[in-house]
């Protein structure tokens, strides 16, 4: 169900990313490794466990991907209810308004460019591409982010995400913990222009006990799921039927739901600074009883809170499976309490 949801004024991040990591909206290089080759998205550049922690997609030299990473200068205006975006072409005057048809996917916030621009010599009207924003702030403010998408181009075109913390966190040593809460997202086509909402509910337990640190990095066991996934196009109208009927139809299959997406779990995807990175997939049985990759990609997340009690985070996933297009991806931001 889409329903209304509020918003704070925090300043996500400048184009540059230049800072020294003592807070919301700063950074600068691509991170420290977690584990293995895998490095944390670009941001702060000294990230502690002290200090409020920035982070936004990373660039990509990819055809399909080379508009990762373009968004710049973020930021929600709370005096009028709309949302700012730099670099991104043919995006009206970069002031997103709140949406018209959809305004909210649970409790985050949908955000669209103007469809016209006056043409700056003789007033007359400019088309300009699509271009959507999704914007979350926790209830305590203390974590935000956003995601920006258009499906105007025939491949994935340009955008980009970010998620920050913007306190410091106190991470236990010991014991587990529960945290659950929503996902919403954009997803566009690879070889279509075309682009659509997403909403789930996400569950991410975490171990702090197992498995065992490592120099650099927490043995933190993470595991987490996203079930319930639902698929609306810009109009607001339930299209996951839709969807389904012909990713079965193609894959000789009978899902009745989008496959529950899962965290890899393994030692390595936490530091000591409370940020995660890790892989997930998702998997269905076809008609001949064979378990076949639905998709695959990657999550990001910050842990914050004096006693460690919300989670914010991006997933990114992929799939081959929708005859759609030769590549579907969905980016889906979520924000998980204790």
């Amino acid at each position: 169900m889409l329903t209304a949801c509020g918003g704070s004024d925090a300043v996500f991040g400048t184009g540059d990313g230049s800072g020294d990591g003592s807070g919301g909206g700063t950074g600068g290089d691509t991170g420290s490794p977690i584990q293995g080759d895998r490095t944390l998205p670009p941001g702060t550049t000294s990230p502690t466990a002290r200090t409020g922690i920035f982070r936004s997609e990373p660039t990509s030299t990819e055809t399909a991907y080379n508009g990762n990473g373009y968004a710049r200068d973020v930021s929600y205006n709370a005096a009028d209810d709309t949302f700012s975006v730099d670099n991104l072409g043919f995006d009206g005057d970069n002031t997103y308004s709140r949406g018209t048809a959809v305004g909210s996917l649970g409790p985050y916030s949908v955000y669209e460019a103007d469809a016209q621009f006056l043409d700056s010599f003789d007033g007359e009207p400019v088309n300009q591409f699509r271009h959507r924003a999704i914007y979350g702030v926790s209830t305590s403010g203390n974590t935000q982010f956003a995601i920006v998408r258009t499906g105007a181009y025939v491949g994935y075109g340009f955008g980009g995400f970010i998620y920050q913390r913007n306190n410091e966190v106190n991470l236990p040593t010991t014991g587990q913990a529960l945290f659950t809460g929503s996902v919403a997202g954009l997803r566009d086509y690879n070889g279509i222009g075309a682009l659509e909402y997403t909403t789930g509910d996400i569950r991410i337990a975490i171990d702090f006990d197992d498995f065992n640190d490592t120099t650099g990095t927490r043995g933190d066991a993470v595991r987490g799921e996203i079930r319930n996934r639902r698929i609306f196009d810009l109009q607001g109208n339930d299209v996951t039927e839709t969807t389904l009927n012909r990713i079965n139809t193609q894959n000789n299959a009978t899902l009745r739901e989008i496959p529950t997406a899962t965290f890899t779990v393994g030692p390595g995807v936490m530091d000591d600074n409370g940020e995660i990175l890790g892989q997930m997939t998702s998997y269905f049985v076809n008609n001949e009883g064979q378990a076949l990759l639905f998709e695959e990609g990657n999550y990001y997340a910050i842990i914050s809170g004096d006693q460690a009690q919300e989670i914010v985070g991006v997933v990114v996933l992929e799939t081959s499976r929708d005859p759609a297009a030769p590549t579907v991806r969905e980016t889906g931001g979520f924000i998980v309490y204790n």
